[in-house]
């Protein structure tokens, strides 16, 4: 059984990103799958040391050889891997090698949508889109699509076979997002549990955010989403309230550092953390859980989405304390994993986890085998599509 697996690992060389997409091929792997990973999104790469865009992939190429020499060595050294640049430079396998490996994929995984559907990767016989940023996804870029927005050469969204997303309540009573006339399913986020292994808990409830995403605001049919910003105004005083210590890992443009340092918050820097797959592992779990919001785009339109950070919490054995984007309809809630919709249901959650911290910690590992773990996430997705 052969699969390709296209992420952004290049693009974003970030090692938070880096496990979106190593989950994947990992998981795959696990399952029998000789795993191919693509990278063809057509955009210029983020530089983390510099905090600029570059047309040049190349330091991002570096990052993903030694991302996948010490995480995924079977691709590492046999060199299934291939990304090509905006400019139309590539790395990795020879590009006719390449189009043969997409021909003959028994699946083909375009996860968060973000590779460019060329002509050639149409020859794959399942190509499934993953979508793992609905609202952003549903309001903007299929739109562009459907309107020939698009890269000279290549199709839109529509030109996969099967449609998943990670927002859970997709066409249920309330979800606004649009299902744009397709069969979507549910996916939630799979993670390798075996890569994350519980050590001793820190002291600091954690998470890690890239500040203003979508430098603004997205607008729909009269109604304004934002991302996190609106979300984080309304725990800002969280530490206040539970007595905590609460950190921020933030990266992204002018985040307002000095006003949460002045309610408690540590604030430390986003990208220092996930330098690596190994560095960002490495804060999930010495943090003592997870406090996190959702971007406002995924609570406004109760889209049910859950984070693909907030599974590597889980597995490692920290409890998470997430706001409820109308993923509790779904999930169990309360014990390893707990919900709120504001900041007196965020001081409760966490209260309830430090009376019985060491059962939370057992129990959000058992969350984390039982519903996100990739043999079973990714099982059933290949089920799903007969792969």
């Amino acid at each position: 059984m052969k699969a390709v697996v296209c992420g952004v690992m290049a693009t974003w060389p970030v090692g938070g990103v880096a496990w979106d997409y190593l989950q994947y091929v990992l998981g795959l792997e696990e399952l029998g799958f000789e795993v191919t990973y693509l990278e063809d999104a057509g955009l210029a790469g983020y530089e983390p040391v510099e905090r600029c865009y570059t047309e040049d992939l190349a330091g991002g190429v570096a990052f993903l050889q030694s991302t996948l020499a010490d995480n995924a060595a079977g691709i590492a050294g046999s060199g299934r891997w291939h990304v090509r640049g905006p400019d139309g430079q590539t790395w990795g396998m020879d590009p006719s090698a390449l189009i043969e490996t997409v021909a003959g994929a028994d699946v083909f995984l375009n996860v968060s949508g973000m590779c460019l559907l060329r002509e050639e990767y149409l020859e794959s016989r399942c190509k499934v889109l993953i979508d793992t940023d609905p609202g952003w996804n549903h309001f903007v870029v299929f739109p562009r699509h459907d309107a020939g927005m698009l890269w000279p050469g290549t199709s839109g969204f529509r030109a996969h076979d099967r449609f998943f997303t990670y927002a859970a309540r997709t066409g249920r009573p309330g979800c606004q997002l649009p299902d744009l006339g397709l069969q979507w399913e549910a996916l939630l986020p799979p993670v390798v549990t075996s890569r994350w292994t519980a050590r001793p808990a820190g002291r600091r409830w954690t998470t890690v955010l890239t500040w203003d995403n979508y430098a603004g605001v997205v607008e729909h049919c009269g109604r304004r989403y934002g991302s996190k910003g609106p979300e984080l105004a309304r725990i800002e005083d969280l530490p206040a309230l539970t007595g905590l210590e609460l950190e921020l890992a933030v990266g992204g443009v002018d985040p307002p550092v000095e006003r949460w340092q002045s309610r408690g918050w540590s604030v430390v820097d986003g990208p220092s953390a996930s330098r690596t797959a190994d560095s960002y592992r490495g804060y999930v779990s010495g943090s003592r859980g997870e406090c996190s919001v959702a971007k406002q785009i995924y609570t406004a339109t109760g889209s049910g989405w859950f984070s693909s950070r907030s599974v590597c919490y889980l597995a490692a054995g920290r409890p998470a304390v997430l706001q409820d984007t109308g993923w509790s309809e779904g999930l169990p809630n309360g014990r390893g994993l707990l919900s709120f919709d504001d900041a007196e249901g965020a001081t409760r959650a966490l209260r309830t986890v430090e009376r019985d911290y060491e059962r939370h910690a057992v129990a959000a590992r058992e969350m984390a085998e039982e519903h996100f773990a990739a043999s079973v996430v990714l099982g059933r997705l290949l089920d799903r599509v007969g792969a």
